[in-house]
């Protein structure tokens, strides 16, 4: 059975991005080794990235074109990848379908033989996903920043859900890596 696992940066006050979408220059202020490090992992950890629709047009406007000749570029270009979408008819990235339902999607694709499945970004998706129960783990780099406003990476729920810290890692210039078991609902 394959795991769910949601990564994301996010600035101390909660925010994945700015106002406008694709605001996350705050990025900047934890990029470094120990991060690209841990980027460079995603490729031997999974086979699959899910995003959503704005999420998908973002990453491969910018994969697709990025002159970094890093490892991570190709790893993004050619894994397999889904963006999750009513509105879009075709992908045109590298590997990525378009799916439609992504909670009967990933309830199938968890059951499958693989490894792990990875949604970056995509505050929405991963929210569904978590109110769905499918997502067994969360990663989220905290950001020492205070961003002020922007759109919160944890939407609004209609209950408490306690997680079971896994493991933390400080980086050298003041990021935290967080990562955080989701306990099964009851």
């Amino acid at each position: 059975m394959r795991k769910l696992v949601v990564w994301n940066l996010m600035t101390l006050d909660g925010y994945f991005e700015g106002t406008k979408p694709w605001d996350i220059g705050f990025h900047t202020l934890v990029w470094g080794p120990e991060l690209e490090a841990y980027s460079e992992q995603f490729g031997k950890e999974g086979d699959l990235l899910v995003f959503g629709r704005k999420t998908y047009e973002g990453m491969a406007a910018y994969w697709t074109t990025t002159e970094d000749e890093d490892n991570i570029k190709p790893y993004m270009n050619s894994i397999a990848k889904i963006a999750v979408s009513r509105t879009l008819t075709e992908a045109t990235w590298n590997n990525t379908r378009v799916v439609s339902d992504p909670v009967a999607e990933l309830t199938k694709l968890k059951q499958q033989d693989g490894k792990t499945i990875f949604i970056f970004g995509s505050a929405e998706l991963a929210d569904g996903m978590l109110k769905a129960g499918l997502v067994d783990e969360i990663r989220i780099c905290l950001v020492p920043v205070i961003l002020g406003s922007g759109n919160p990476h944890f939407k609004p729920a209609s209950e408490q859900r306690a997680m079971t810290l896994i493991e933390s890692t400080a980086t050298k210039n003041g990021g935290v890596i967080l990562r955080y078991a989701v306990p099964k609902a009851v």
